[in-house]
């Protein structure tokens, strides 16, 4: 099951049908997916495989640098949206026959409600498209590179996402069934029977597949960096609670013993949180392998073919890493090139964006600790709209829906997205209960009621988080806050949650011109004031967005070509939504120094640079450089304070001097044998 003591179970295992490499943005998932499906593709050339991509910000193609893989392999971004279109067209009529069976809604409004219960639900026909692969054995093999933790742990439970939508179909033909029995004494199944059937057994068949450990397994590509760590703790819990096989974790860019100062220091670091690995439950069970910092960019044959070359042994099999050195480091101070100035007083809302493990959290938890700092009297709110939160593990402090003070002036929160949700549904259910007993309390309204419940259940996916991010505008208030710092999604991700409103928009409209049209028997005020409200914050937050005098987006982003590629794609969507982009922070940048693998990466970053500055000349882009584990208050506020231009530039140069200095000081003696 583990494969040769040498190597990892999914390089080894001939059984597997489907591999999905998966983990917190950043880390090299695409990449471990890619070195997987070419290796696998070399080894059993009589194998047919396919590399395919769920991220909605793809980076398969820049993966093989526009070079053919071997004919054994097919690699493919999934164009989820074309797979809901063919959906659409091809059950159209199916899906209009099931509504009007059972509700007293009229053709329009059907089409109305159809139309926006399916977007958001693309990937969920791609992932059946994939399970039907797998089933039919169109491949060999499938090997998946698929979005950050939050988005993937979405697709994982997509089972039970369609499970509710199927339902509610299933619930508009229950009241025809019926109807059919008592008159005619007997039903006599249908087309669109067999249709939901059909659908529910392709659920049934991609719920069976993932957890089918002979069959399918999840390897989780992670970093020795702590907001890493934490992030692959939750995900593979969630897998164990789904049932999902694990039994190897890759850990990509561990660094080798050098004589360079920057070099050690990250080594150091490395080992301590390797060590701390050790002693979580969650890993006690599963294989962890380790992958070198490669001093060129992973692009292209070449160097796929080589990524796994560098792959060592089972990390817990290394003595020194099972218990942790007593390593006093001292800190780096944290060195930015060309800092911005502050974002003006009056600004209502700030937006950290880019490809997920870039460093979007930092910055923006920086940020806010140097605005709470600079502008006294105001009161500043951080929250996170990312599904896998890590703004408490930046912090260092425990967080959750309700804002926290986190220091003088900043408050802190994650936004529980789900819970918001399932709170409108329950006060749509209540209200309409209420309000079907009071019209006609002697007549047995089961099957509408359940029809009318389930309406709620046709929302557009998606809807939550953009609930969420609605509701945080009633905090942007004069007896609230005045300044609001977003730490958002991965970038795939927040491009849709930004198109959302659209549809949003079109799903309230729906309700509003069905309370307008039934409004003699389908009164409902308390979920209609509700949803007023959340179309007036939806619409304020769209007009605060698109304001470069009130927000700013900020746009994070590492020195690799993939990561300019994403970015590229965030600028263009922001240029598409009118949402301002001031700043690229282009950020963790090596140094330059004498050691080789340093030397190198310099090199490969200013080239990365350069495009950078040619891309998006009207764009300020700072340059931050590699720092030690910036968690906690007291190293926030350290970097904040350079990020940003103070009043007095004098001030600024001095404290940018001190830097330069506190980076070539202390006890770097101290760092020794730390060769496992």
């Amino acid at each position: 099951m583990h494969g040769a003591s040498g190597e990892p179970g999914f390089l080894t295992d001939g059984n597997m049908r489907l591999l999905l490499f998966g983990g917190k943005g950043g880390v090299g998932k695409t990449t471990a997916a890619a070195a997987t499906a070419l290796e696998l593709a070399l080894r059993h050339p009589e194998r047919s495989l396919l590399l395919i991509s769920t991220d909605p910000a793809h980076s398969l193609q820049d993966s093989f640098s526009g070079a053919q893989p071997p004919p054994n392999l097919k690699v493919m971004e999934l164009d989820a949206q074309a797979y809901l279109h063919a959906f659409q067209e091809k059950n159209r009529q199916r899906l209009m026959e099931i509504a009007s069976r059972g509700t007293f809604l009229d053709e329009e409004d059907i089409n109305r409600f159809l139309e926006l219960s399916l977007p958001g639900m693309d990937e969920l026909m791609a992932f059946l498209e994939i399970s039907r692969w797998v089933k039919e054995g169109a491949y060999d093999g499938i090997i998946m590179d698929t979005a950050p933790t939050g988005h993937t742990l979405r697709l994982m439970e997509m089972p039970d996402l369609i499970r509710k939508w199927l339902e509610a179909l299933d619930a508009l033909l229950a009241k025809h069934r019926y109807m059919k029995k008592l008159f005619r004494g007997s039903y006599q199944r249908d087309d669109l029977d067999h249709f939901i059937e059909g659908l529910a057994a392709s659920v049934k068949q991609m719920e069976k597949l993932l957890k089918d450990h002979q069959q399918c397994r999840f390897v989780p590509v992670m970093l020795a960096e702590a907001l890493s760590i934490e992030e692959t703790l939750d995900l593979i819990r969630e897998l164990q609670r789904l049932r999902i096989g694990v039994v190897d974790v890759v850990i990509n860019r561990l660094y080798p013993e050098s004589p360079c100062l920057t070099c050690r220091h990250i080594r150091a670091r490395q080992l301590q949180e390797l060590a701390r690995i050790f002693k979580e439950p969650v890993f006690s069970h599963l294989r962890l392998w380790g992958v070198p910092m490669y001093p060129e960019e992973i692009r292209g044959m070449e160097s796929l073919r080589f990524f796994w070359k560098g792959l060592g042994t089972d990390l817990k099999s290394v003595p020194i890493l099972s218990e942790e050195a007593p390593l006093s480091l001292p800190p780096v101070t944290p060195r930015v090139d060309n800092p911005i100035p502050l974002p003006p007083p009056e600004t209502a809302m700030l937006v950290f964006a880019g490809k997920g493990g870039v460093g979007k959290t930092t910055l923006a938890c920086a940020t806010a600790l140097r605005l709470a700092r600079a502008y006294t009297g105001k009161r500043i709110l951080l929250f996170s709209a990312d599904p896998a939160h890590s703004l408490a593990d930046c912090l260092n402090m425990p967080l959750g829906p309700e804002p926290v003070q986190a220091a003088p002036g900043l408050w802190a929160m994650e936004m529980d997205a789900t819970a918001d949700f399932v709170a409108l549904k329950n006060q749509y259910r209540k209200e309409l209960a209420q309000f079907l007993s009071q019209l006609m309390p002697n007549l047995d309204l089961t099957f509408d009621r359940e029809v009318m419940e389930r309406i709620m259940d046709l929302s557009p996916p998606g809807i939550d988080e953009l609930m969420a991010l609605a509701a945080v505008m009633d905090f942007l208030t004069p007896e609230g806050y005045d300044l609001l710092v977003l730490d958002a999604a991965p970038t795939g991700h927040l491009i849709r949650l930004l198109e959302l409103p659209e549809i949003i928009e079109g799903w309230l409209k729906a309700f509003f011109s069905l309370f307008l049209k039934y409004r003699k028997i389908f009164r409902l005020p308390g979920i209609s004031e509700r949803l007023v409200r959340l179309s007036k914050d939806l619409k304020r937050l769209r007009a605060i967005l698109r304001d470069p005098s009130r927000a700013a987006l900020y746009g994070v982003s590492i020195l690799t070509e993939m990561s300019f590629a994403e970015t590229t794609d965030l600028v263009a969507a922001c240029g598409r939504l009118e949402i301002p982009v001031p700043c690229l922070f282009l950020n963790m940048a090596t140094p330059d120094g004498p050691d080789p693998l340093c030397r190198s990466l310099f090199q490969r970053e200013s080239a990365v640079r350069e495009r950078f500055a040619l891309a998006f000349p009207g764009i300020r882009k700072t340059v931050v450089y590699w720092q030690s584990d910036p968690r906690g208050i007291e190293n926030l506020d350290a970097l904040g304070r350079i990020l940003y231009q103070s009043a007095n530039k004098g001030e600024q140069k001095k404290k940018n001097q001190e830097a330069v200095m506190g980076r070539t000081s202390g006890l770097w003696g101290q760092i020794s044998n730390l060769s496992p």
